[in-house]
């Protein structure tokens, strides 16, 4: 590529590299057939389209993403949902699975080493930056923003924060900065998180969003493959090594937020635990979500199904198909059934007298007849049997499925298929 002008777009001189290997194992059998990057999200998304979108939206047309766990769900995904990049555009998408590129016994051994054994791709595209993102969060950011601020300070690299509550930030890697947010100190996942000057309740927390320049970025990751004593991983070994022998910078997710026009704040979600993940596909059903989906300035792009519209039949009282507060997405059939504060993805079918209250229930899922679900999250593929009730009585939901400390209820197939 040729050299890029500072007064012109630095995202035309990037390539985005998002991490997706990972399996979420906080998600229990939600990530049981799937990478945490490829659980559903929103009706018709999955978890990572939205640091795809970010990339895309951001003006960045080179991106790579490493899959490791499970990865063929991913792989499906992203071979249907983005393959619209063009080369002769001079524009690349390339998806990079774990292959012992480097030895026939070396999978990705960490983060640092998924970007490590594709030195010999990303070179090929010679970008000047690379922007480094973690592929299992939801949230919109313009990564232009970042890049700039990267130029100007003359960072070796800059690090995406956000600002979290101290007692919920030991499962990050967690900063100190100057006045001038040069980052001084850097903990990954400190079982006691160093708390912000002057408010020393909350802490500066690490988005998994990092900006190198390219060069700078190859000489590092080689020389932590050297290294013995390294885990490869960028939060754990690159990044405090830059902090103590260069200049790390932090990023403010709050400086480059996209915030749509009814969205009030600065929306991230890791949506990594079921609780987690429950609320943030529940929170959409609000009037006024925290979350706009509906902002066609900054779309989450994906995978664009063929699929007919919702369908609601019957109108007798008792069995009248209805939705209050929900989503429902294309190839739904809501026969005589009512939904309450529900998000349901494609092809899902709930039958007459069947009554869902705060559910979120994945595609193809087909809810059987006089079935009551509340406070659920219902796997793919899930056929509910007719009059099952869950979400009244806990000790029996823990018994037969997984219910979480928060009440949320997690029903899988072969959870069903035990009831016998």
């Amino acid at each position: 590529m040729a050299p890029y002008t500072r007064s012109g777009n630095l995202s035309r001189f990037a390539m985005a590299y998002v991490l997706a290997g990972g399996r979420g194992s906080r998600l229990h059998e939600l990530t049981d057939r799937r990478a945490k990057p490829a659980v559903y999200f929103g009706g018709k998304s999955r978890i990572i389209d939205f640091a795809l979108s970010n990339a895309i939206n951001s003006g960045i047309r080179r991106i790579g993403v490493a899959t490791q766990y499970k990865a063929h769900s991913l792989i499906r995904h992203l071979q249907r949902g983005w393959n619209f990049l063009r080369p002769e555009r001079n524009e690349s998408f390339d998806i990079l699975p774990a292959s012992q590129r480097v030895s026939e016994t070396q999978w990705y051994e960490g983060t640092a080493d998924a970007v490590y054994q594709n030195i010999d791709i990303i070179e090929s595209y010679s970008p000047e930056f690379m922007v480094i993102l973690a592929g299992d969060h939801v949230y919109k950011m313009d990564y232009e923003l970042m890049l700039e601020q990267h130029v100007d300070q003359g960072a070796d690299v800059t690090v995406g924060v956000l600002e979290v509550p101290r007692r919920e930030a030991s499962g990050f890697g967690v900063m100190q900065v100057d006045a001038h947010d040069r980052i001084t100190t850097f903990l990954e996942k400190p079982a006691d998180p160093p708390g912000l000057p002057g408010n020393p309740e909350v802490a500066l927390a690490s988005m998994g969003i990092y900006v190198f320049r390219t060069r700078f970025l190859f000489t590092l990751l080689r020389e932590d493959a050297a290294n013995p004593h390294s885990s490869r991983d960028f939060g754990k070994d690159l990044i405090p090594h830059v902090t103590r022998h260069g200049k790390a910078v932090a990023h403010r997710f709050s400086a480059s937020c996209v915030k749509g026009a009814t969205e009030a704040g600065a929306y991230w979600r890791d949506a990594g635990t079921i609780d987690a993940y429950w609320e943030a596909n529940i929170d959409l059903t609000s009037v006024v979500p925290a979350l706009d989906l509906y902002d066609r300035d900054w779309p989450i792009w994906t995978y664009g199904e063929i699929t007919p519209p919702a369908k609601f039949v019957h109108n007798e009282e008792g069995r009248r198909g209805v939705a209050l507060n929900s989503l429902v997405s294309g190839g739904c059939i809501i026969s005589g059934a009512s939904l309450h504060r529900s998000l349901l993805f494609t092809h899902v079918k709930v039958h007459s007298y069947a009554a869902l209250d705060h559910a979120v229930v994945l595609p193809e899922v087909v809810v059987g007849r006089g079935a009551r679900l509340r406070n659920v999250v219902v796997d793919r593929g899930v056929h509910i049997p007719p009059g099952l009730v869950v979400g009244e009585d806990p000790e029996a939901d823990a018994q037969r499925f997984r219910r979480s400390e928060k009440g949320t209820v997690l029903i899988t197939q072969p959870m069903v298929d035990s009831l016998g």
